[in-house]
């Protein structure tokens, strides 16, 4: 075996340094990105899946769900500043142009009002991304496209 045959290509270094960083993000997270994380994770929210801490391209969004191309932001009190603003706005402009559209909410709505900002993100879902496991129709019409047999010449009355 060569030693170029051991070591790893400068793609699969890259991998694992986002791994690695995505790792760490996730460990040092704020509690409002814990408090919504329990309740975006496992498809609690209506089937959608979300991933956290989730690269895109050079970026790393807090939320993504990205069967629906939606990225969820969770925004603290450096972000309010003049610098940040406009990163932040640099930010979404590149990620829209990604194909992802994004949601912005303060750690503050997280934490206090987490079933508004649940909303909200099901709201945007449901609105431009249709559901991933839709239920199947039940009840009265529900198979009302299916043709039904007419009665020929084969088909006798057994009254």
């Amino acid at each position: 075996m060569t030693p170029q045959a051991s070591t790893a290509s400068p793609l699969s270094r890259k991998r694992e340094r986002v791994r690695v960083r995505a790792r760490g993000l996730r460990q040092s997270s704020p509690d409002a990105e814990r408090a919504l994380w329990l309740r975006l994770r496992n498809r609690q929210l209506a089937g959608y899946k979300f991933r956290r801490q989730h690269p895109i391209g050079p970026y790393f969004a807090d939320f993504a769900c990205v069967e629906a191309g939606l990225v969820v932001e969770l925004d603290g009190g450096q972000h309010v500043e003049a610098e940040a603003v406009e990163y932040d706005r640099c930010r979404t402009a590149k990620l829209n142009e990604m194909g992802f559209h994004v949601l912005r909410f303060n750690d503050r709505e997280a934490l206090t009002e987490r079933d508004g900002v649940l909303a909200a993100i099901l709201d945007w879902l449901t609105a431009h991304h249709p559901h991933p496991n839709p239920l199947p129709q039940a009840g009265e019409g529900a198979n009302a496209s299916l043709p039904v047999a007419a009665e020929g010449p084969n088909m006798k009355d057994k009254s």
